[in-house]
Parts: C-alpha cells; structure tokens; sequence
C-alpha cells in the first residue's frame, strides 16, 4: 500500500504565499516552513537561555515544520479574509483541522500517532505560541526583504505586522527583534564585512 502523505507536504513547494500582494520575489509554503522552524527553534533556545525559561526547543521545531500542512488541501487563504471576522475565523480553523485530520489518514498508524501531536498541536502551550510568532516574524521578513527591494506594496503589512509582533509581549521574540532583524536589512557585502575581517 502506498501512503501519500509525504507526497502532499512536497506539494507545499507549489503554493504560494501573498497572493493578494505584488511581490518582487515570490514564496512558497515549504520555504517559509524552513524559515519558520529556523526561528521558532531559536526562539526557544533564547526563552531557555537567556530568560531560563523551560520551553521543550524540539517540540517548537516539529509544530513549526508541520504548521502549515493543511495548506496542501485548503490552499494559502489570504489574511484580510483568514481574519475578517470571527465567524469566518473559526470556520476556517475547522476546515483546517479537517484537513490536517485528513493528512494525518494518509499515513499507517504507527506513525500517524507519533506525527498527530505536531500537526494537531495544542494551541495552549507555550511551543505553539512561539511557532506563531515566527509565523508572524517570518512574514515581517518578508515585508523587509520586499521594501528593500523598493516594493512598497508592503509598507502597511510591514507596520502592522511589527506592531503584532510586539504586542505579543513574549521576551525571546522581543530579544530576536532586537538583535537579530536589523541583519535583514544589510547587503550581502554588508553581512559578509562582519565575518570576513
């Protein structure tokens, strides 16, 4: 028997993020996933390393790698609409978990009981809400990346995503703004003057 669920994440490569916006470079959802887990795994370190806090690093790991997975059966739902009012919120986070419960029938059993708590994470703990805010710093990223390119179809998103960002009052988010987002907008040769004295 042939399992597809491994074949539905590599479609994650097709499925393009900000589909409402011009983008001078376009994203999928498997590189975002990457960049995502890059900085949800750092945010954890940081929350344990710095702040001596006791989050589980590999469980914000694994959230971040599956955290889009349903997106190969919905799609990429635009965030103007995602978040329009609470009813289509909802609805949404059902179809979502609909779709991640789908995905998860894809895989035998004794897999799919290792994988379910990472794709149907518990939105409670602490792992999962740093996940989302590397979500929302992954996009922050991408505003910068295309600003600096001259878009300024993403100078509002840019500002009211930051303003998210910072809201969430999470200290190891806080310390990644701080000391790691200003590298984002250097040039190469700007970054590598720093490593190559």
């Amino acid at each position: 028997m042939a399992y597809n669920f491994y074949a539905f994440m590599d479609r994650m490569k097709y499925i393009k993020r900000w589909s409402l916006m011009r983008s001078v470079r376009e994203e999928n959802i498997m590189e975002h996933t990457q960049q995502v887990a890059l900085i949800a795994h750092v945010l954890g370190i940081i929350e344990n390393k710095i702040y001596g806090g006791n989050v589980d690093v590999e469980k914000c790991v694994l959230y971040a790698m599956y955290h889009e997975c349903p997106e190969v059966l919905t799609g990429d739902l635009p965030t103007p609409i995602k978040y329009f009012n609470g009813s289509i919120t909802g609805a949404y986070k059902d179809i979502e978990r609909t779709a991640c419960e789908k995905l998860l029938g894809t895989l035998p059993p004794e897999i799919r009981e290792e994988l379910a708590p990472s794709i149907l994470a518990d939105s409670s703990l602490p792992e999962w809400k740093l996940v989302k805010a590397a979500d929302r710093l992954s996009a922050y990223i991408k505003c910068l990346e295309e600003r600096r390119c001259g878009n300024t179809e993403f100078e509002k998103a840019e500002k009211s995503i930051r303003e998210d960002v910072l809201s969430r009052g999470i200290r190891s988010v806080e310390y990644f703004m701080q000391n790691f987002i200003p590298a984002f907008s250097l040039t190469l040769d700007e970054l590598e003057h720093g490593i190559m004295d």
